[in-house]
């Protein structure tokens, strides 16, 4: 977020989806705008705005209901697979996803459940991997906004300057081949969820 931008007043707005990035949500010193963007998320629970957090977005929806985000135990990267709750199974939007199925994953931070919240999906390493807050907000870990030619460039950046395998556990290749088998499915269930998100938000106007 560009320094000086302002976010919109959420009375102007018919839902919120709020993306990663490489920061850690209390790094506020160094990135103010994450105290803002936090703020943002609570008032959207508050006001019953839709509200869809990604990887990063969804630790600032967890840090704003008061759950601290710690670094994980283990980095994912790649493609891992995601296991649906109950809860999860008959959720709006998390209920076209079945047990194994493989996500994009990039993060080194997690967090514990938010106060009240109900968990939707858990995975193999990492606990928390979705949930909703309310009726109207939702946090994903992984980057299901993610297609082919971005996770393509992601990758490319990364191993550029990043021994991938030291760091993150796989190699660039390794990256290449999980989403030349994988990323099609993915692609698929992204469209889908960000359909049903925007169902959501027509819903809630």
């Amino acid at each position: 977020m560009p320094a000086g931008a302002e976010l919109p007043p959420l009375g102007e707005v018919s839902g919120v989806v709020m993306f990663g990035g490489t920061a850690n949500v209390d790094q506020t010193d160094d990135h103010p705008f994450l105290a803002r963007v936090r703020g943002y998320a609570r008032q959207a629970v508050e006001a019953g705005v839709p509200y869809l957090g990604i990887c990063l977005g969804s630790q600032i929806l967890a840090r704003a209901l008061g759950s601290e985000v710690v670094k994980s135990p283990v980095k994912e990267c790649g493609f891992e697979p995601i296991r649906p709750t109950a809860e999860g199974k008959q959720d709006p939007l998390l209920s076209q996803y079945s047990d194994g199925d493989m996500v994009v994953q990039w993060h080194e931070d997690t967090y514990e459940l938010p106060p009240g919240a109900v968990l939707l999906a858990t995975g193999d390493s990492i606990a928390v991997q979705a949930y909703r807050a309310g009726e109207r907000a939702w946090g994903i870990q992984f980057h299901q906004e993610v297609d082919a030619v971005e996770f393509g460039w992601w990758v490319d950046i990364a191993a550029a300057d990043t021994d991938l395998a030291a760091v993150w556990g796989k190699s660039a290749d390794r990256l290449r081949d999980e989403a030349s088998r994988l990323m099609a499915a993915h692609e698929e269930r992204g469209r889908e969820l960000f359909g049903r998100f925007a169902e959501v938000v027509r819903g809630a106007r």
